[in-house]
């Protein structure tokens, strides 16, 4: 059987470029995963398409760090996103831990938005619209409150600042919720990790993915969550016939949730009380919201385990769909070999530095992988043109 998925890291490149190069010719996606600081892998990435001249993409989706890095890669910015997590992340008013604990200061985003507008750093919104123009489109996930479903909310709009706001607003860290319109939502890694899926339902045939865990992480706990659940499956239907079974799907999962929590709280307390950065998906995991709950004297309410509930299961269902896509779907992922030196806050400069190479190597990797593929689609459609098998050319390796 043929597959139809394939991956990239700075050390090793496992893509059937064959198999890829029958699902060019369509729409394409670039997906970004979030991660907080760990996005400075998805920089490299996206300074290695920079400097190659490389965007084959039609559609783009970001969550959260993914949607902030994708802004400088639309508006054509080599080095902005390197420059916002090492110089601006790591400031101190941007965000201070025991600032924080002690209530006197919340995850700074607007200080930082402030900052990459102004010299040196200018974010050059008006380029980006020039690059998406009326053909291309950009989206960042957020996570509707109180429904906690996934919303795709367009990007470098006329509202782009509380759009980038709300993809990043991490229950807990970020104070309260964001209002878009007259909805209010909070982080888009609660109900969204990474928005393939919505790649896929707006058309996108070919999907690149930039994760910032490498695939033995997801796997570890895709594997973890089969012992809580039923296998689960992923409804490939129209948005909308998912939003209208949304709310069933919570209660359903509300039923199964109790043991699965109650199993987190008891890893929660076997690890280190101050270790509470854990830079996973979703900025924390359930241990870490224990942990933090703990050291701000706040009780862990219904809302928030809810919130937890639905990442871990959207997780699951995402985890599923990349790992067996749709037969008319090629998805690519480009994530580090092993786990990454940063974590979500408070990294220090010397890790950043390391991932940020190593997200600019598996960057160039991957275009390298992306033009042999295009090079067999163009003979591809030129033997068609001219009526001769290709499936028995030189072409194809196996003939």
């Amino acid at each position: 059987m043929e597959r139809n998925s394939g991956t990239v890291s700075e050390i090793n490149t496992q893509v059937d470029e064959l198999q890829l190069s029958k699902f060019l010719g369509g729409k394409n996606a670039l997906v970004a995963q979030g991660g907080g600081q760990r996005g400075i892998f998805t920089a490299g990435v996206f300074d290695a398409f920079i400097l190659s001249n490389f965007d084959p993409f039609n559609d783009y989706f970001g969550t959260s760090a993914g949607a902030l890095n994708l802004c400088p890669f639309i508006c054509r910015q080599h080095g902005l996103s390197r420059s916002f997590i090492m110089e601006l992340t790591t400031n101190p008013s941007f965000f201070h831990l025991f600032s924080y604990i002690r209530r006197k200061q919340y995850l700074n985003l607007d200080w930082a938005l402030d900052k990459i507008l102004d010299f040196p750093y200018k974010l050059d919104v008006d380029m980006g619209r020039r690059t998406l123009g009326s053909q291309k489109k950009a989206f960042a996930a957020v996570t509707a409150i109180p429904s906690l479903a996934d919303h795709y909310l367009p990007m470098l709009q006329k509202d782009w600042r509380e759009v980038l706001t709300a993809t990043c607003a991490i229950p807990g860290l970020y104070q309260g919720t964001v209002t878009v319109g007259n909805q209010s939502f909070v982080d888009g890694g609660v109900s969204a990790a990474i928005p393939v899926q919505e790649a896929w339902r707006r058309g996108a045939r070919f999907i690149a993915i930039v994760r910032t865990e490498c695939i033995t992480q997801g796997m570890e706990e895709h594997l973890e969550l089969d012992m809580h659940q039923q296998k689960v499956t992923w409804f490939r239907d129209s948005l909308n016939h998912i939003q209208l079974h949304w709310q069933n799907k919570l209660e359903q999962w509300k039923q199964d949730w109790g043991s699965f929590l109650a199993q987190q709280r008891t890893r929660a307390e076997q690890k280190r009380a101050l270790e509470i950065m854990n830079g996973g998906r979703w900025l924390f995991g359930a241990d870490d919201i224990y942990r933090l709950s703990h050291l701000l004297g706040d009780k862990f309410d219904s809302g928030l385990a809810d919130m937890l509930m639905v990442h871990y299961q959207t997780y699951a269902l995402t985890q599923e769909f990349i790992t067996s896509p749709p037969d008319d779907t090629f998805i690519v992922q480009i994530t580090p070999e092993e786990p990454l030196r940063s974590g979500s806050l408070m990294s220090r400069q010397e890790d950043l530095q390391y991932d940020y190479e190593l997200g600019l190597k598996a960057g160039f990797r991957f275009i390298d992988s992306y033009e042999r593929a295009v090079k067999l689609w163009s003979r591809r459609t030129i033997y068609d043109q001219l009526g001769i098998d290709h499936d028995n050319s030189a072409d194809n390796p196996t003939a």
